[in-house]
């Protein structure tokens, strides 16, 4: 990871143009964004060969937090140096804390309005089939043999019976990758502490802060060091965290926000911008924000180099196959614990079906979806009038 000394004037300023387009119109997931990155800097703008955009791909991959952002941020880096790391970065993200801040002040007011529930009846199972659908894709992707199956399904048993922290379990995930996969007993190379530093540092102590502002930058920041494989890691951290330990949503509130989460456009750990708003306002929204994505820059700026020289060391490998494995397991508890308070009847259990059969047969985009069945429960809400639906 090498730049020049001297950026060319107006490099910065066309990473900002670039990233803030990419962060407004950027539907599809963080394989799409990373694709149309690849596309358009490549082949149209000419400002990284392939080989560097594989490496960042691969780099990023490495690293907990959300792909689609770090690529951003290694990309922005090559071209613009270290602040132009920063101004692209940010850029990225500028467009959905707007959206998502907006929608967190919508719903603020408009919450407790029947509509609003109607609607949510209807998404929360489609919700439950988006994440399932996603975990298939990330199973296929990366789960490779035995050991990381009984590793997931050690991680989806705990998370659903004794509901532990998720930090843990992907440590000690990753501490069995390298034990297994890497080369501990025979060399121990420096770069194992790599893998595992950059969890370490962001878990810390629990936030202890008096203030409200304080404890959600610092939940946020550990949350942010949390998302291996997919933003959708962090859904069974934050709802241990949000709902279980502080209680600042109920589960409702929570398949809501990630919900919000899965329909905008950007990663789905912007979740944390609508979750600030409702627990904080606008300015919970902003610290929320600032912490979840605040470990990303800081490890693809600090961290990432020393991976660039030691990805293709075993205990790296390791460390990162295990992690790996704990996400799909945690995922899996999740929906599990989360399909308990979308699903509650038939409609609810067939809308969840009929999304998770359209999802596998079809290339429906997760706003088409999530609109589709809004639209559901607009109708059959108050019809059926269920009294199950948690109306807060």
């Amino acid at each position: 990871m090498t730049t020049t000394t001297t950026i060319p004037s107006g490099r910065i300023g066309e990473l900002v143009r670039y990233f803030l387009r990419l962060g407004f119109l950027g539907f599809g997931g963080p394989i799409a964004l990373v694709g149309q990155m690849e596309r358009e800097l490549v082949d149209q703008h000419k400002w990284l060969t392939k080989e560097q955009m594989r490496e960042a791909i691969a780099i990023c991959q490495s690293l907990p937090g959300p792909l689609a952002i770090q690529v951003g941020v290694y990309v922005s880096y090559l071209r613009g140096g270290f602040w132009g790391a920063w101004a692209g970065g940010w850029a990225f993200i500028l467009p959905n804390f707007v959206i998502v801040a907006s929608l967190g002040a919508l719903y603020v007011y408009l919450g407790d309005l029947q509509p609003v529930t109607a609607i949510f009846y209807g998404v929360s199972p489609a919700v439950i089939a988006l994440i399932l659908h996603s975990c298939y894709r990330l199973a296929k992707l990366g789960m490779e043999d035995w050991l990381q199956w009984i590793i997931a399904a050690v991680c989806f048993a705990v998370t659903i019976i004794l509901q532990a922290e998720v930090a843990l379990l992907f440590i000690g995930a990753g501490i069995v990758g390298i034990l297994y996969y890497g080369s501990l007993f025979k060399r121990t190379p420096p770069a194992l502490s790599i893998a595992v530093v950059p969890v370490l540092a962001q878990i810390g102590p629990a936030a202890t802060s008096s203030s409200l502002l304080g404890k959600l930058l610092l939940f946020f920041l550990k949350a942010g060091s949390l998302t291996f494989g997919s933003g959708l890691v962090i859904v069974p951290f934050l709802e241990q965290g949000l709902v279980q330990q502080f209680g600042w949503l109920d589960q409702r509130q929570f398949l809501i926000a990630v919900a919000i989460g899965m329909i905008s456009p950007g990663p789905v750990v912007i979740t944390a911008t609508f979750v600030g708003y409702l627990v904080a306002g606008f300015w919970g929204s902003l610290v929320s924000t600032i912490g979840i994505f605040l470990p990303s820059f800081l490890l693809v700026l600090i961290v990432a180099p020393m991976l660039a020289r030691h990805r293709g060391n075993p205990n790296v490998q390791g460390f990162v196959k295990g992690a790996y494995a704990a996400a799909i397991g945690t995922i899996l508890g999740a929906c599990v614990l989360l399909g308990r308070i979308a699903i509650g009847d038939w409609l609810t259990a067939l809308i969840g079906l009929a999304s998770l059969a359209i999802l596998f047969r079809w290339k429906v985009s997760n706003p088409l979806l999530i609109a589709a069945t809004g639209v559901v429960g607009l109708i059959a809400f108050p019809l059926l009038q269920p009294t199950w639906v948690m109306v807060h």
